[in-house]
């Protein structure tokens, strides 16, 4: 499943980044998020969402959030 599917609230963990973007993986990793990580939906925007990612909070676009599987 897509982060972008998310249930607000609710604790996943990151199954893989899908994505051909050197430079997106790269900057997924820097914020901690990558393969076995636990990320947190803290609210779903129209251009994006709001995520809990190692205690900090991040404003991510659809397009990384469609990155993201759960």
């Amino acid at each position: 499943m897509k982060l972008s599917a998310a249930e607000e609230g609710k604790e996943y963990i990151i199954k893989q980044i899908e994505t051909d973007d050197e430079e997106l993986d790269a900057f997924l990793f820097s914020l901690g998020c990558y393969a076995g990580e636990p990320i947190t939906v803290i609210a779903h925007k129209r251009n994006g969402c709001v995520v809990s990612i190692k205690d900090a909070r991040y404003s991510i676009d659809n397009q990384l959030a469609d990155a993201i599987m759960i």
